[in-house]
């Protein structure tokens, strides 16, 4: 009765051998799945790092007022203009949610009136709620972008350039005119506002 008790227990240990081996494969798997799934969502950005170094190649990204450039040099320094060493300036009500990126174009721009014997001779400056791509876009397109703004100026009449309201109209047409440029050139405007650093009419 011995040898069937034997032949009875040698399955057995066979049995519990391979039950080992496939619940040690089966952790190799799992582990194996979740080290590869960690990886994946990492270097995609679903945690960790990733994720900032995406948003900035996905394109223009808006600025909180938090993260607005100050001017740090001169007046920062010398007590002008009520430096605040180092802290953050004081907080009121109003203003904008996002910051206001500014940029000058260079040369001013010089242009014949609609119907007129008159030029108009402008500087002008632009801001952007969104980071610096907006401006590099500018800077990348700046012969296209000058060539709008002239022909915007060129579309302008003798009436519009003496009044306060002409103007603001002026401002906004020149601010929808580089928008549709960089859309057209980058897919995307931003420009938030156009401001004149220089106006004269001969």
């Amino acid at each position: 009765m011995s040898d069937p008790v034997e032949d009875e227990k040698a399955p057995k240990k066979k049995g519990g051998l391979m039950k080992k081996l496939m619940l040690g494969f089966g952790l190799l798997v799992l582990v194996g799945g979740g080290v590869g799934a960690g990886l994946y969502a990492s270097g995609s950005g679903l945690f960790g790092g990733a994720a900032h170094v995406e948003s900035e190649a996905s394109g223009p990204r808006l600025v909180p007022k938090s993260e607005q450039k100050r001017g740090g040099g001169a007046a920062g320094e010398g007590g002008e203009g009520g430096a605040s060493h180092g802290k953050t300036p004081p907080k009121g009500s109003g203003g904008d949610k996002f910051a206001s990126n500014y940029y000058a174009m260079e040369k001013e721009f010089t242009s014949n009136l609609q119907d007129s014997v008159h030029f108009v001779q402008v500087g002008i400056a632009i801001s952007t709620p969104y980071d610096d791509t907006v401006i590099d876009n500018l800077k990348t397109n700046e012969i296209a972008v000058r060539s709008a703004i002239l022909m915007t100026l060129g579309d302008t009449s003798e009436d519009q350039v003496f009044t306060v309201e002409g103007k603001t109209l002026l401002q906004r047409k020149l601010a929808k005119a580089i928008n549709d440029t960089l859309k057209e050139k980058e897919g995307f405007g931003g420009v938030g506002n156009v401001y004149f650093t220089n106006f004269v009419v001969q």
